[in-house]
C-alpha cells in the first residue's frame, strides 16, 4: 500500500512498526492522535462526503502473520513469518517483509480469501523469478497484451509500452517460470520485480520481449495473407490480443483493408477480422460468455497500423444491418453508422 498526504494514520496501523515508512510528519501524526480535527484528516464525528475512511486499519503484523501462516497451510506454500516479514523456503531463499505483504494485498482483507489469495501468488512469483538466472529470464521474457481494464491488469506501473487508442497495454511476462507449466506466460508485477532487485534489467528485457512480439507479428501476417476468412489464432507465446500490440500484424490487417479494419476479439486467443462472416452481436455475447481471466475485448476494435481503438459503448449494432441494401448506393442520401 502506498502512502500519501491524505492517508490516516491510525495506531493500529502503527503496529507494523518500523516496517511502515509514512510521509507524514510528526506534527500530523500527532495532531491525528490528540486531535478529531487534524490537517490530516477530518473529524470521525459524522459523515465526511467524498472523503473515504481508512480502510487498512485491520492490517496488522498479527493479521498479516495469520494471512502467511492461512497460505502455507491451505495452499501448500512453504512460508514461514517471523518478525520482519516471510521467509519462502527455496534456493535461495526469499525473503518479504511486512511492508512488502502490505503492498501485495492492495486494501483487501488479509484474513478473506481474496486477500490470501492475493498473498499467495505474490509470494509465488517472488519464488519464480528467485528460482531463475539472470540471463535465464532474460531469455524467458516475453510481451503480454491485455485491454486496460483487464482483470489480470498488474497496474500502471506494469504497463511497458500503450498502443494509440486507449485500449491495449503491453508489459512483461516470462514463459515456464512456473512449475510444471512450460508453455504458460506469466505476469509479474512491476513492483515484484523492483522488490526482486531485478528493476536495472527489466528494460533490457522488455527490449527482447518487443523484438520477440514483432516476430510473432510477421509470423502472424504472413498467416493472414494466405488465408484472410480465417479464424485470428495465437502464434508462439503471444495470444491474439497480445498480437494486436505488433505494429507489422495491425498494417497487415488494416491495410488490406485501406487503412483501417473493424476487428472482434471476444477472448484472448480467437479474433475476427472478416466480421461480416459472423453475427453482429456475437462479439459481445462472446465476450460475456467468456470466463474474465481468458476475455479480449467486450466490443469490436477499429484497426490501423498506429492505432486500435475500441467502438463507444452502448451503440446499437442491429441498426447497421435492418436497412436494405439500395439498389443504387451511390445515389442515396444514406446517413453513415
Amino acid at each position: 500500500m502506498e502512502f500519501s498526504a491524505n492517508t490516516a494514520i491510525s495506531p493500529v496501523m502503527c503496529n507494523l512498526g518500523d516496517t511502515v515508512e509514512s510521509p507524514i510528519s510528526e506534527r500530523a501524526r500527532s495532531l491525528a492522535y490528540g486531535c478529531c480535527r487534524s490537517p490530516v484528516r477530518p473529524s470521525l464525528k459524522g459523515v465526511v462526503t467524498g472523503y473515504p475512511r481508512y480502510v487498512a486499519a485491520h492490517v496488522t503484523r498479527m493479521t498479516l502473520k495469520r494471512c502467511a501462516l492461512a497460505v502455507s497451510v491451505l495452499m501448500d506454500i512453504d512460508a514461514q513469518p517471523d518478525d520482519r516479514g516471510i521467509l519462502v523456503d527455496g534456493v535461495p531463499p526469499v525473503h518479504v517483509s511486512w511492508k512488502e505483504c502490505r503492498r501485495a494485498l492492495a486494501g483487501a482483507d488479509p484474513e478473506s480469501d481474496a486477500g490470501r489469495r492475493l498473498l499467495a501468488r505474490w509470494l509465488l512469483r517472488r519464488r519464480w523469478l528467485a528460482d531463475h538466472t539472470y540471463d535465464d529470464l532474460a531469455e524467458r521474457a516475453r510481451p503480454v497484451g491485455l485491454p486496460v481494464d483487464h482483470v489480470l491488469h498488474p497496474g500502471l506501473d506494469w504497463v511497458r509500452e500503450r498502443v494509440m487508442g486507449d485500449a491495449l497495454d503491453l508489459g512483461l511476462g516470462f514463459v515456464g517460470i512456473q512449475p510444471g507449466q512450460p508453455d504458460r506466460v506469466t505476469l509479474i508485477p512491476q513492483t515484484a520485480i523492483d522488490a526482486a532487485g531485478l528493476a536495472d534489467v527489466a528494460g533490457a528485457w522488455w527490449l527482447r520481449a518487443s523484438n520477440y512480439l514483432e516476430r510473432m507479428g510477421a509470423m502472424a501476417a504472413e498467416r493472414f495473407w494466405r488465408d484472410k476468412s480465417a479464424v485470428l489464432r495465437p502464434m508462439g507465446d503471444c495470444d491474439v490480443v497480445t498480437l494486436l500490440g505488433s505494429w507489422t500484424f495491425r498494417a497487415a490487417i488494416a491495410g488490406e483493408a485501406g487503412g483501417m479494419r473493424p476487428v472482434v476479439v471476444p477472448m484472448r486467443t480467437r479474433g475476427w477480422a472478416d466480421i461480416s462472416r459472423i453475427d453482429p452481436a456475437f462479439g459481445p455475447a462472446a465476450a460475456a460468455a467468456t470466463d474474465s481471466v481468458d476475455r479480449g475485448f467486450p466490443r469490436p476494435l477499429l484497426v490501423t497500423p498506429d492505432e486500435l481503438a475500441m467502438v463507444r459503448a452502448g451503440g446499437d449494432m442491429t441498426l447497421a444491418v435492418s436497412d436494405p441494401a439500395p439498389e443504387e448506393t451511390w445515389l442515396q442520401p444514406l446517413l453513415y453508422r
